[in-house]
């Protein structure tokens, strides 16, 4: 979660226990599945030289090695005590000549704040500890029936990072502060960063984000990962800890494209039990079918300037883009201009107040939990403080209970205007107008270094260092990122943004960019840079 409105995206000063800069981590050495895809496990389990047990065994190992130990990254909060018998189920399945999809036998790790059998939903907070939800979210019901493996929970930026315009990202309560496994004192970004962090350091094939504004495509951009906001109401919200259900959705987090496709395939579709997901089913479809050679061929691609000029290294990344879509066939329409990019900061804000109090009151009370309410989240802080706010405050919590019921008409405005400006009257605007297949821009610059004093470096817009989510978030609209290069050992990416359910179009043109770059890398775990 981030915006402009002074809202966190997080950071924790972590004093490296390791040696010289520019040391690799100890723990860090080879793996057998290093940037392992999904398609390529999945040929393995075909032709009998890998079964999921092996696999989900060596991801455990793994998680052990470096995320426990070594490098202490911290990206895992809870493991799934039935993972190995999920795999063995999954292995029986196959043998018996049942095979679910792409997806079977593939061991993924959940954001904790998704409801996961028999694991806490905690959305790191202690006041949550003790939340074992009764049944599975409904996107990882989806998952499960796809064969998925549920390694595990991810750690977060505590309440998606809707407490304290002054946290840290990849910090909370119950589970400590995540690391970039890039750069270890530097932040993983975002409230997904234990996802993006995990799927970086190849601790699982692939990982599930939520975000409410940039909390999938910061992470994903600064772990050096393709990340997938999707369009509201194509993957169900039922069954994850809210912020704001006008922008809440989960999704995709993979070191490929390809893994990205085949994994909102799996989650993507209506749920009974959500509303906004009733279109679901006409539109989701199996968006591997999209990872096409020569998808750039022919397609106008609009580069919105407003957000670039904030950070040299994105925008060296954005200029080496254009480069390789001209040379892919790919049509450059430059600058392009979006309205009302400046314009939704308020309401916004207001807005994400507003249904904050309203929708973690609705969840609670669900859970079988005793805080029942949002102000039980604060008496509970309160109460707890050495071990809740040993470093910020919950002054958004704080200015959430404030706020009246979702009949108030300065919500129902808010909402309004939001969307509209940046909807119809924002990027659908700009697509229209200039006949575009998609908007580019750069993602948020390098990672910025963790400071637990002053928390996070970044919010979206801040004009160091960049940051491209707040139209597509307050407009429902998808947007997915990936990796276009390195800044001093520090990933960096490129966004493309289009209209509502063009999730097809963006994995199409974000597909042909990947392979004729082939940017990202595995990280190093470099206790800090050289100075």
């Amino acid at each position: 979660m981030s915006f402009r409105r002074a809202l966190p995206l997080a950071a924790l000063l972590c004093a490296s226990p390791f040696a010289a800069a520019g040391q690799v981590a100890p723990g860090a050495g080879a793996f057998a599945f290093d940037e392992a895809t999904v398609a390529g496990l999945q040929a393995r389990m075909r032709d009998g030289s890998l079964d999921s047990r092996t696999l989900t065994r060596a991801y455990l190992d793994r998680i052990a090695a470096i995320d426990r130990a070594g490098p202490a990254i911290n990206a895992v909060i809870e493991l799934n005590p039935d993972a190995m018998a999920e795999a063995a189920a999954r292995d029986a399945e196959r043998a018996a000549g049942k095979l679910r999809g792409p997806m079977h036998g593939i061991p993924v790790l959940l954001k904790d704040n998704i409801d996961a059998t028999p694991m806490v939903n905690s959305a790191g907070s202690l006041a949550l500890a003790d939340n074992r939800p009764a049944r599975d979210a409904f996107l990882v019901r989806r998952l499960r029936e796809a064969g998925a493996v549920v390694l595990g929970k991810t750690n977060l930026s505590e309440w998606a990072n809707f407490r304290s315009s002054h946290a840290s990202s990849g910090w909370s309560g119950r589970g400590g502060q995540t690391r970039n496994p890039y750069v270890l004192d530097r932040n993983p970004c975002g409230s997904s960063s234990g996802t993006g962090s995990a799927i970086a350091a190849n601790l699982a094939t692939v990982g599930v984000g939520t975000e409410t504004d940039g909390s999938v495509i910061c992470p994903a951009a600064m772990t050096g990962l393709v990340g997938i906001k999707p369009t509201l109401g194509l993957v169900s919200r039922g069954g994850v800890i809210p912020l704001a259900h006008s922008q809440d959705t989960a999704g995709p987090m993979t070191r490929t494209v390809a893994d990205a496709a085949a994994l909102l395939t799996a989650m993507a579709g209506s749920d009974p039990g959500d509303a906004a997901t009733a279109d679901a089913a006409a539109h989701a479809t199996d968006y591997t079918r999209f990872l096409q050679a020569g998808a750039l061929e022919g397609k106008r691609i609009g580069v919105v300037r407003k957000l670039a000029g904030m950070e040299p290294n994105a925008d060296r990344a954005l200029e080496q883009a254009i480069a390789v879509l001209r040379a892919q066939g790919a049509t450059i329409v430059d600058p392009v201009e979006v309205p009302n990019i400046d314009a939704l900061g308020d309401d916004e804000f207001t807005v994400l107040l507003y249904e904050f109090k309203h929708d973690i009151a609705a969840y609670l009370a669900g859970a079988g939990v005793a805080p029942k309410t949002l102000a039980d989240l604060v008496a509970f802080n309160e109460a707890h403080a050495d071990a809740e706010m040993p470093w910020f405050g919950q002054e958004l919590f704080l200015q959430a209970q404030a706020k009246g019921p979702l009949a108030d008409q300065a919500y129902i405005d808010a909402l309004a205007r939001a969307k509209r400006r940046a909807g119809p009257e924002g990027i659908d605007a700009a697509l229209e107008a200039n006949r575009l297949d998609a908007l580019l821009a750069p993602s948020w610059g390098p990672a910025f270094p963790t400071d637990l004093v002053l928390g996070d470096h970044v919010v979206s817009g801040d004009p160091t260092v960049g940051g491209v989510s707040q139209i597509t978030s307050v407009a429902g609209y998808p947007s997915i990122t990936v990796p276009a290069g390195f800044a001093h050992e520090l990933p960096v990416g490129i966004v493309f943004m289009g209209a509502a359910w063009s999730e097809p179009t963006l994995i199409g043109i974000a597909y042909g960019y990947e392979q004729a770059t082939q940017a990202r890398r595995p990280p190093k775990f470099l206790p800090t840079l050289p100075y």
